[in-house]
C-alpha cells in the first residue's frame, strides 16, 4: 500500500488557502486599479497573471495570517477588507494621473482646444488631446523613475505596516484617502497654472484690440495666435509639469502607506 505524498487535513488545507488568498486579493486589488498596471493596453488576464506572480514572491515575506477559516464569514469579511485596502492604495496613485487629466483639460479650454478628443489608451475613454499629451509625459516619466517597481515595493511593505488581520482599514485611513482627493484639484491647478495664466493675459490683449479696432475679425487673427501661443506655453512648461507630478507622486506612494496606519 502506497502512503500519499502530501496529507493534509481540513485545518491545514485552510491554512494553506488563507496564507495565500489573502496576499493575492490585497495584490491583485491593487494590480486592477494602480496606474500603468491598469491601463486597457493591459489585458485582465496579464494583470492576474502578474498578481499571482506576485503573491508568490511576496508570501513568504510576510507575517502569517490569523488562523481563521477563509470559508467562513470572518473569513470572507478579511477578503473583502483586503480587496478594499488593495484598490485604496492603487486609487491613491491613480489620483495624480487624473490631476493631469483635469489640468489638460483646463489647458485646452484656455487655447481653445477642448473640441480636439482623442482616446485615452489607459481608460478607453475620450479625453482631450491636451491631457493625452501630459499623460504620455506622465507615464514616461513614471517608467523612468520606475514606478512600476515603487508600486511592486509598496505592495511588499503593506503587508509589514498593516498585516492581513480581522481590523482592515480603519476610519482614519479612509479620512485620509477621501483627503487625499483634494490634492487632485490642486496638483491640476498647478500644472495648469502657467498656460491658463498667460492666456488669460493674451485674451485680454485681444479683449483691447477689439475695442481699438471693431472691425477686426479676432476669430480669424485671435484662434490661430492663442493655440500656437499655447503650444508654445506647453513646451516650455515641460519641466514644471514634471516637477509638480513628481511631487505629487512621492506624496501618494507616502499616503498609500499612511492610509494603512491606524
Amino acid at each position: 500500500m502506497t502512503t500519499p505524498f502530501l496529507q493534509l487535513d481540513a485545518t491545514e488545507l485552510n491554512t494553506l488557502i488563507g496564507v495565500y488568498l489573502w496576499p493575492f486579493t490585497r495584490i491583485v486589488g491593487m494590480i486592477m486599479v494602480a496606474p500603468v498596471f491598469s491601463a486597457g493596453m493591459v489585458s485582465p488576464r496579464m494583470r492576474v497573471l502578474v498578481s499571482v506572480t506576485l503573491t508568490l514572491i511576496i508570501v513568504p515575506l510576510v507575517p502569517p495570517p490569523p488562523p481563521v477559516n477563509p470559508m467562513s464569514v470572518t473569513g470572507a469579511l478579511i477578503t473583502v477588507q483586503q480587496l478594499v485596502i488593495g484598490i485604496g492604495m492603487g486609487f491613491a496613485l491613480q489620483m495624480v494621473f487624473d490631476a493631469l487629466i483635469i489640468a489638460g483639460q483646463a489647458s485646452a479650454m484656455s487655447m481653445g482646444l477642448g473640441f480636439a478628443i482623442a482616446v485615452d489608451p489607459q481608460r478607453g475613454v475620450n479625453v482631450p488631446v491636451v491631457s493625452q499629451y501630459f499623460m504620455v509625459l506622465a507615464t514616461l516619466a513614471f517608467l523612468a523613475i520606475d514606478g512600476h517597481v515603487m508600486i511592486i515595493e509598496t505592495l511588499a511593505n503593506s503587508f509589514a505596516v498593516l498585516p492581513v488581520s480581522e481590523t482592515g482599514l480603519q476610519s482614519r485611513g479612509i479620512e485620509q484617502l477621501v483627503y487625499w482627493g483634494t490634492h487632485m484639484f490642486a496638483g491640476a491647478v498647478k500644472i495648469a497654472l502657467p498656460a491658463m495664466t498667460a492666456l488669460l493675459i493674451v485674451n485680454l490683449a485681444f479683449g483691447v484690440i477689439s475695442r481699438a479696432a471693431p472691425t477686426l475679425n479676432l476669430f480669424a487673427v485671435g484662434f490661430p495666435i492663442t493655440m500656437i501661443l499655447g503650444f508654445v506655453i506647453l513646451m516650455v512648461s515641460v519641466p514644471n509639469i514634471v516637477d509638480v507630478f513628481l511631487g505629487l507622486l512621492e506624496s501618494a506612494f507616502s499616503n498609500s502607506t499612511g492610509i494603512l496606519l491606524p
